[in-house]
């Protein structure tokens, strides 16, 4: 029995001329919770509907769960959960509806059905509205209806497109929470987010740009050993005029807000010292500058930029 629920090697897909997934390949072990993470449009959810057996590869293999996803898409659809980033639940059914529906799709029914559905209902709080009809849940509740949907059948291997997407942070944390219990359980997840402090929560990560990964390894491997440059962290009570003054600085090679600072990507720290004295001897109002460990969200900025840039 292989170590790994997924295994890609090349894994391309084009629409037309179009390439939106280009020569991606990685492993996912057993139990890992594994982040995809990148900008609208850079190929995540169809990398996902590749591996899910939805979007048959134009090039390159792939296996979940041992099964090839061009040869047995089915062997596959019936291993997996799959929440879609689109919600995809009927809206004109109840939320006990959907979940009744859902489970005798994965062969679920009499007992066993009426325990995993009467368990999820509390698990989500959703017992309040199962006469509901889904379509008029808030988006919130919607996830979380979806959520249920696509693990009622207890899946070894679950895929999460965007599950937090437009929830508030109670949700997010509850979503978290119940993805940390899935792998804790054995099972395996791949998620995509464009959260950076959710990516926190991920045993191994890859970014991914244009189709492309730029990046693979664990937070800590990406923070410590793939960013390029030194992040400067400036405080400021004029964050907008600061922004775009050191942005414009000719030693800065990018310049974003996180949060309510400035973080600044310079090629050394000789550099970031250079940056942080210039600003000084300008009378420029800091409260403090200092340069500071990269976080993941500086990586993929940095990373993005050298990207754009080109060799």
């Amino acid at each position: 029995m292989t170590d790994y629920s997924v295994r890609a090697r090349g894994l391309t897909r084009r629409f037309g001329e179009f390439v939106a997934v280009d020569h991606v390949s990685f492993d996912i072990q057993h139990g890992q919770i594994w982040g995809f993470l990148g900008p609208n449009g850079a190929g995540k959810s169809t990398t996902i509907r590749m591996l899910c057996g939805i979007l048959d590869p134009s090039e390159g293999t792939a296996e979940v769960l041992g099964e090839d996803v061009r040869k047995n898409p089915e062997a596959v659809k019936s291993q997996i959960g799959y929440m879609s980033q689109k919600f995809s639940l009927w809206n004109d059914l109840t939320v006990l509806e959907n979940l009744q529906f859902y489970a005798g799709v994965y062969g679920l029914h009499g007992r066993a059905q009426d325990e995993r559905i009467r368990y999820w209902l509390g698990r989500l709080s959703l017992g309040d509205r199962v006469n509901q009809l889904s379509g008029t849940l808030s988006g919130g509740f919607r996830q979380r209806l979806a959520l249920a949907c696509s693990v009622l059948h207890q899946p070894r291997m679950i895929f999460l497109d965007e599950p937090t997407a437009g929830v508030n942070p109670v949700s997010r944390r509850t979503f978290w929470t119940l993805i940390d219990e899935f792998a804790r359980d054995g099972a395996t997840i791949m998620v995509t987010t464009h959260y950076m402090d959710e990516a926190e929560h991920c045993d191994e990560l890859a970014f991914i740009l244009a189709g492309r990964i730029i990046a693979q390894g664990s937070p800590d491997d990406i923070r410590t050993n793939q960013m390029r440059g030194v992040v400067v962290e400036l405080q400021t009570d004029a964050t907008a005029v600061a922004l775009t003054r050191v942005d414009n600085h000719p030693l800065v090679h990018d310049a974003f807000l996180y949060g309510s600072n400035i973080h600044a990507t310079v090629a050394s720290a000789q550099a970031a010292q250079e940056v942080m004295d210039d600003l000084r001897k300008s009378g420029f109002p800091l409260r403090e500058a200092r340069i500071i460990p990269a976080s993941l969200e500086d990586v993929f900025v940095a990373l993005v930029e050298a990207q754009e840039q080109g060799p």
